[in-house]
């Protein structure tokens, strides 16, 4: 595998490394999940993950990469809500499931656009996937819950 600059592989290589992760993920791993995501909820960090949200979106525009991230959303919503979703996500159906959902939507936001945002964007947006899976943001180890 080849490796950017950062030591991480191609963003679609991450990708799939992200979604055949999310595929064996425990109840337990969506609710880690949803609990990153739900350290978020304060209006600054929520105003830091949008703000990156939209830099990477703007990103994906403006190297026609718009069809990736269509794809890839598509996938997700597959496996965590569509016919053919995994057990562990229906387990985790309503607002765990929902927030760990988005967690993984804005980890692979970040995997596709990480080559074109800065560190932080990157980070706001893998953050609280991280939680579940720390090879997104080796850097930050996962918080003990309380």
């Amino acid at each position: 595998m080849a490796l950017d600059a950062e030591g991480y592989g191609s963003h679609e290589e991450g990708l799939e490394r992200l979604l055949t992760d999310a595929r064996v993920l425990s109840p337990a791993g969506i609710e880690r999940a949803a609990w990153g995501w739900d350290r978020h909820e304060d209006p600054a960090a929520m105003q830091r993950f949008r703000d990156a949200e939209r830099a990477a979106l703007r990103m994906l525009e403006q190297t026609n990469r718009a069809q990736a991230w269509d794809d890839a959303k598509k996938r997700i919503l597959d496996l965590t809500e569509g016919r053919t979703s995994l057990v562990s996500w229906k387990v985790e159906h309503g607002d765990v499931g929902h927030k760990g959902e988005r967690a993984l939507l804005g980890a692979a936001l970040g995997i596709l656009t990480r080559d074109r945002l800065n560190h932080e964007q990157y980070s706001t947006l893998v953050r609280p996937m991280s939680e579940a899976l720390p090879w997104l943001l080796p850097e930050a180890p996962p918080e003990p819950r309380r």
